[in-house]
């Protein structure tokens, strides 16, 4: 039976399809991280959702086209980006999408997780959709996060790498450590030119959200925590790699 990706994006009683804490915190510093590899021209974004990440990247590109798979989030991010007409979307499964271009720079964020043939949706960004000298951003949550490893010494995880019930329904199929994500893309014939870690992350994204309602967190807390996951990436709340052919 096939995939209701409608249905995965939605929340449930157990767990939320995405925080504040990823539009809010993730997000800015996701685009930091990968600013300095980035290339002008074109952009493709594969897993838009409803289109929070594109809104951030959209004045930096000439086109961006986003495939998603869920039309419901297609309907919300084409109404939340209707004033920049250099961006367009694609309603169509990973595997079936035909481009008939190449890009400079591709977006696979938080999104590999949720794949069943990760390489060979790799393998065809190498093959079809990668510029010659363009860069692909690979960013996934890591199974490493001190917030996870927490979870597994209360007993509410089995291992760090484990897919809970909760991440089942939500589509993710596997959980990636930095190691684990570089074995797969590199399996894929690409190459990994950095690799690192963002935001560094003790707490559950739900503790982070009620904290972001208060007056505890400031701006400079943020910063540190991003500056900290620097030097430990293995302790990052999100893994990425930047890789090309």
């Amino acid at each position: 039976m096939g995939r209701d990706y409608n249905k995965e994006s939605k929340d449930n009683q157990e767990r939320k399809y995405a925080y504040n804490f990823d539009f809010d915190v993730m997000h800015p510093y996701m685009l930091k991280s990968f600013s300095a590899f980035m290339k002008k021209g074109s952009a493709l974004e594969l897993g838009c959702f409803q289109g929070a990440f594109t809104e951030r990247i959209a004045d930096l590109f000439d086109e961006i086209i986003c495939v998603e798979a869920s039309g419901e989030a297609i309907c919300i991010a084409k109404e939340r980006l209707k004033a920049k007409e250099h961006i367009h979307f694609v309603e169509s499964l990973f595997e079936n999408a035909v481009l008939e271009k190449k890009f400079n720079n591709i977006f696979l964020t938080h999104v590999l997780e949720h794949l069943d043939d990760r390489i060979g949706l790799l393998e065809k960004i190498r093959e079809e959709w990668l510029a010659e000298e363009g860069v692909l951003f690979v960013a996934c949550p890591n199974a490493n996060a001190p917030s996870r490893q927490i979870a597994v010494k209360m007993g509410l995880i089995e291992s760090n790498y484990s897919v809970t019930e909760a991440e089942r329904i939500h589509g993710h199929r596997i959980t990636y450590s930095l190691d684990t994500l570089e074995t797969d893309i590199k399996k894929a014939g690409l190459r990994v030119i950095h690799k690192s870690g963002i935001f560094f992350k003790a707490l559950a994204n739900f503790q982070w959200d009620r904290l972001l309602e208060t007056d505890i967190i400031s701006r400079e807390y943020l910063d540190g925590c991003y500056s900290l996951g620097q030097q430990y990436p293995e302790l990052c709340s999100s893994i990425y790699c930047v890789c090309m052919k």
